[in-house]
Formats: structure tokens, C-alpha cells, sequence
């Protein structure tokens, strides 16, 4: 697709400087860098400022709500020739919190520290990501993956011993065994399945009542994109797909993925559906999807906004496919 990387975390362009990671000197200088500016997030969250124009919040180093973040800072790149850093506040409670919301399918809640301006808030991601520059999106997409892999992989696979972070966060050491460990993205497929003038769309078990969106499934080992969507969409649907061709990708944080977005031609049209894999699985129309999208439909509710099942689904509705 032409404009591909427009998806949301599509890519801004950002300076990963990795020529610094190794660099121990070099990563100290820009921490002691004037310009050096840190984003923040909580839990996953990331620290947001402003109303209807929102942003990305991007804290001085010596701002008194980062004593509440003692862990080492994440490097992230630099912008504009100035260095910028991820901090994590993980460890603050907010008081009279409602735990239960977090990481849900979909999270209202926002949290305020007393140290910050009364507009900057922690909000969940999916939630304002449509909201967020490509810049401001990419930094808070980075920063949410790596600490979530951080927080999960902090001992070495190879001897089981505590690990150490290194380059910046882009490495974790093993002082045991001298293993070296690098942060986690799995690959997935995920496709829009069109039969004429249709598309086939599922939904999970669990999801919100009538939504439905594309079905997607992890890349085993050994297997091509390719490979993937056949196996997938048939293990799942029953139907046979024949050419398959590659449109857009999209980092998803949540926690760990990059989404690989394909279309693909069926075979046929005969749902044969996997009451494991799926709740339901149907085609719907152009017309159908077009009323889907314009909120007129009360039986279906479109694939979130911000994801990629949405971008293909619109773009599919725009004959933009190209």
C-alpha cells in the first residue's frame, strides 16, 4: 500500500540513534544533556497532556515526580538532535484507584500524580492513540513495549540467573552465563479475507457485544506471512485462501506484536466455523460494512479505531488497497 505506514504507530521517522547504545559514555553525556527530555508512563500508560490538541508529555530531567521512578531510564532516541528517555512510575499507587479497570478492553480511568500539572494525566494507550501525533504515538507505543518486556524477561533463559539491563534498554546481560537477550516482537497475521463484494469477519470470545474485525493469528516457526493467513483463516473459518499479498504492518504494544496486514482471496464461501478458535465468524457486504462504519447497525460494531483491522477495513470500503 502506498500510504501504509499512516496506520497508527506507522513510523515518524524517528532518530533511534543506535549507534549510542553500546556506548556507555555516550548514553551518560545524553542523560546530562540540557535539551534530554523524558516521556513517562505508568503501568503501560503513558503521561498525556492537553484537551482536544493531545500530547505526549516530555519531562526535564530533574523533575521532582521522576523520584518517584528509580528505575534505570530507557533510550529511545533523539528528536530534533536532542536526547529523549523513557521512565517508568510503576511502582506509585494512586489513592482510591479501581485496579479492576486496568488493561482492560477498554480503560476510562486516568491517573494524576500530585507532582504533575493538573492537565497531564496517565491514560490508557488504545484509548488516545488516534489522538496522538505520529511522533508522540511511536515514542509511547516504544516505551510501553520495551518496559513490558522488561518487566517480563528480567532472568536469562539459557541459566535461569538474574539479568542486567544494558544498551539503553535495547539488551538484557546475563552476568552468569554472558547470555545476551533483546526485546520480544512476535509476528503476527493478521488479514482482510474478501470473497467479491465481501469480507469475512470474527470475534473472540470475550469481546464486546457485536464487535467484529479481522482475523489474525501468530506466525509459527518455519512458516511464511503467507503460510500464516492460509493456516489461520482455515483453522479458524474453514475456508480455503488462495493468493495472498502483503498491505501494511503496525507495532502493537499489547504487549509484544507486530501485526503483519495481508489480503487474501477465498476459495469459497462455506463458513465451517472452530467454536475454539472463534464466537462467530460471517461476510459482510460493502453496503453492510459502510452502515457498520457509519454507526447505523445495532448487530455490529466496527474493529477499534487506531488498530490495523480498522485501516485495512477502511481502505478496503475506499478501494485504497493499492
Amino acid at each position: 500500500m502506498r500510504h501504509a505506514e499512516t496506520v497508527t504507530f506507522g513510523g515518524s521517522g524517528l532518530d533511534r540513534a543506535a549507534e549510542l547504545r553500546a556506548d556507555p559514555a555516550a548514553l551518560a553525556e545524553a542523560a546530562q544533556d540540557p535539551r534530554a527530555r523524558s516521556v513517562l508512563t505508568w503501568r503501560g500508560k503513558p503521561l498525556v497532556e492537553g484537551a482536544d490538541a493531545l500530547r505526549l508529555s516530555r519531562l526535564v530531567a530533574d523533575h521532582p515526580v521522576l523520584i518517584d521512578a528509580p528505575g534505570a531510564p530507557l533510550f529511545l532516541g533523539r528528536e530534533d538532535g536532542a536526547p529523549v528517555f523513557a521512565r517508568d512510575l510503576t511502582e506509585w499507587r494512586p489513592e482510591d484507584f479501581d485496579e479492576t479497570q486496568l488493561g482492560g478492553f477498554f480503560d476510562p480511568s486516568e491517573q494524576r500524580h500530585p507532582a504533575l500539572a493538573a492537565d497531564q494525566r496517565f491514560a490508557e494507550l488504545r484509548r488516545v492513540m488516534t489522538r496522538l501525533s505520529p511522533r508522540d504515538a511511536e515514542l509511547a507505543a516504544t516505551a510501553r513495549a520495551l518496559f513490558g518486556w522488561h518487566a517480563t524477561h528480567g532472568f536469562c533463559a539459557r541459566c535461569g540467573a538474574a539479568s542486567d539491563l544494558a544498551q539503553g534498554g535495547w539488551q538484557r546481560v546475563c552476568p552468569a552465563c554472558g547470555g545476551h537477550h533483546f526485546p520480544r516482537t512476535d509476528p503476527v497475521v493478521i488479514m482482510l479475507i474478501t470473497h467479491g463484494n465481501s469480507a469475512l469477519l470474527g470475534r473472540s470470545h470475550g469481546w464486546p457485544a457485536g464487535l467484529y474485525s479481522c482475523l489474525a493469528g501468530f506466525v509459527e516457526p518455519g512458516e511464511t506471512i503467507e503460510a500464516a493467513v492460509r493456516r489461520e483463516v482455515f483453522e479458524e473459518s474453514g475456508i480455503g485462501v488462495g493468493p495472498v499479498r502483503y498491505l501494511a504492518s503496525q507495532p502493537w504494544p499489547f504487549p509484544a506484536s507486530l501485526m503483519i496486514g495481508c489480503h487474501g482471496e477465498a476459495l469459497d464461501a462455506t463458513i465451517r466455523l472452530d467454536p475454539v478458535e472463534l464466537d462467530d465468524a460471517r461476510w459482510v457486504s460493502r453496503e453492510e460494512l459502510t452502515d457498520v462504519f457509519a454507526g447505523t447497525r445495532t448487530d455490529m460494531v466496527p474493529a477499534r479505531e487506531g488498530a490495523i483491522a480498522h485501516f485495512l477495513l477502511r481502505n478496503w470500503l475506499a478501494d485504497r488497497l493499492d
